[in-house]
């Protein structure tokens, strides 16, 4: 297809399309002369992807040229290229070296960790973006005075277990190890506002069943 037909079958602008390839997020064409070149539904695939990082995702470009290297390094398993291409996502704020609650919810995060029997994400520990990430957490929320030990953390990290199963059997209905790994970052980009708005929901039925009009009276 021409650029044309490829920017009318993915939504995107042709202009916006000629800046993903000067960027690299897009490979190009086959080349058909000086001034023309062809694209096949592999663009059309990975542009869809680069669509749902930058526009959906709100992922800078250089993120998600990182996340598309990863995804094309055959050197690395399935397993590596899939965690190499999430770290890369947007993890959110990190706390400063000088935070004093930081050790505290470390020590935190590491002793729920080992209850869980976590070894993949002991084993990476501040590698990892999403461990950082969850030190942050923990220590604003101990920090703030609110509930964030070991026994407070863990149903929710039983939930987010649950939630990885239903991730990867989404990510394995797809065929080919290069589609589950596109699969794997869009819906990483893709399904966090669903958990969130579906976390939300959930709060206003527990609240309404607890304290509504029809609760049960004590």
């Amino acid at each position: 297809m021409r650029l044309a037909e490829l920017s009318r079958r993915s939504g995107v602008p042709t202009a916006t399309i000629k800046y993903y390839l000067r960027e690299g997020l897009l490979p190009p064409g086959r080349r058909v002369t000086a001034t023309q070149a062809e694209y096949d539904d592999a663009h059309l695939q990975r542009l869809r992807l680069v669509r749902a990082l930058v526009q959906v995702g709100r992922v800078p470009i250089a993120s998600a040229r990182e996340v598309l290297t990863a995804l094309e390094d055959d050197s690395l398993d399935h397993n590596s290229r899939l965690g190499t291409a999430v770290w890369a996502l947007p993890h959110g704020p990190e706390s400063t070296a000088d935070d004093p609650s930081e050790e505290v919810a470390r020590d935190t995060v590491d002793a729920l960790l080992e209850r869980l029997g976590w070894r993949n994400a002991q084993g990476y520990g501040a590698e990892s973006p999403a461990y950082r990430m969850l030190v942050t957490a923990v220590g604003t929320l101990a920090r703030l005075g609110y509930p964030c030990g070991v026994a407070d953390l863990a149903p929710y990290a039983r939930s987010g277990r649950q939630l990885a199963v239903a991730d990867l059997d989404l990510i394995e209905r797809y065929e080919s190890p290069d589609e589950q790994l596109e699969a794997a970052v869009a819906l990483t980009v893709l399904y966090e506002p669903v958990l969130l708005s579906l976390r939300r929901m959930a709060q206003a039925e527990e609240s309404r069943r607890r304290y509504g009009q029809d609760a049960p009276q004590e």
